[in-house]
């Protein structure tokens, strides 16, 4: 199996654990609607790539971990779109989960999804007990209110916004545990990687400002200018247009040369640049050149 279907096979076995006999079926088919069909699943390629330039084989091991991240990242969007944040209608092409299936159902459907990432990932370690610490940690993180997407989300809610620390939190903090989690799986050292994870969840957050500009909803599969909207801090504002396209190629550019010294170091490499490049919208592509 190619790396993009051992990720929807993962999260497949997942999400059918929370429709066994006994459960809420309303609440089961919500979990499902906001996992399928996926975005780029960025985060899970990333960290299953990561485990592969490292030397990893156990694929059970990254696999899980991946998957683990991706539904943390699925729980982050349905409370994003909820309408005590964003209120959006749209998300990946169709009605947000709370549109489809109601408020409270979306508010539990992002917490079993938190909980369902645990589940995965101990399931995914059961046969490896000496890495399930720093995986487990590593998800913590992830999540935590203090460096996690919870405490990146709740930035949104203080008087004054520290921009970096909302940043990191909200989106780079699940780029960070995908490479520091594919490190681990692979039994090596994470603490290298952690560069690398940094300057791609800042790449990632400043093209999604760049996207939320100027794209147009269908292509995003999502409502667009919310950053205005909300006036929540964003790359244009800080940087104006043409700095904000600089700053992205900036970042791309420190990633990709953040890759620890490995056995698959160029094709990571290689893989990178490739995903990358779609970060920059359709609209900006002349000023990227």
């Amino acid at each position: 199996m190619t790396i993009e279907q051992r990720i929807e096979v993962a999260l497949s076995e997942a999400v059918a654990r929370t429709s066994c006999p006994g459960a809420p079926p309303t609440l089961s088919r919500a979990i499902s609607y906001a996992v399928f069909p996926g975005g780029a699943r960025i985060r899970p390629r990333l960290c299953l790539a990561v485990a592969e330039a490292c030397g990893g084989t156990s694929r059970k091991v990254s696999v899980g971990a991946g998957a683990a991240i991706e539904l943390m990242h699925c729980a982050s969007l349905v409370h994003d779109d909820l309408p005590c944040f964003d209120d959006a209608a749209m998300r990946r092409g169709k009605p947000s989960v709370h549109r489809a299936f109601g408020e409270p159902i979306a508010v539990l459907a992002g917490d079993a999804m938190i909980v369902l990432a645990f589940e995965t990932l101990c399931e995914a370690v059961a046969d490896t007990p000496r890495v399930a610490p720093a995986l487990m940690r590593i998800l913590s993180d992830s999540v935590s209110a203090a460096r996690g997407i919870i405490g990146g989300q709740a930035w949104e809610s203080e008087p004054v916004v520290d921009v970096a620390a909302y940043q990191r939190a909200k989106t780079g903090s699940l780029f960070v545990a995908a490479v520091r989690a594919g490190a681990v799986a692979a039994d090596n050292d994470p603490t290298a990687w952690r560069a690398l994870g940094e300057k791609l969840g800042e790449a990632y957050q400043v093209a999604d400002d760049l996207h939320d500009a100027f794209s147009k909803p269908e292509d995003v599969g999502k409502p667009v200018g919310q950053d205005g909207l909300h006036g929540r801090p964003n790359v244009i504002a800080e940087h104006g247009v043409t700095g904000g396209v600089g700053y992205l190629k900036q970042l791309i550019r420190a990633a990709v040369d953040s890759v620890p010294h490995c056995a698959g170091q160029a094709d990571l490499r290689t893989m990178i640049e490739a995903e990358t490049r779609r970060f920059i919208p359709r609209q900006l592509a002349a000023r990227a050149a």
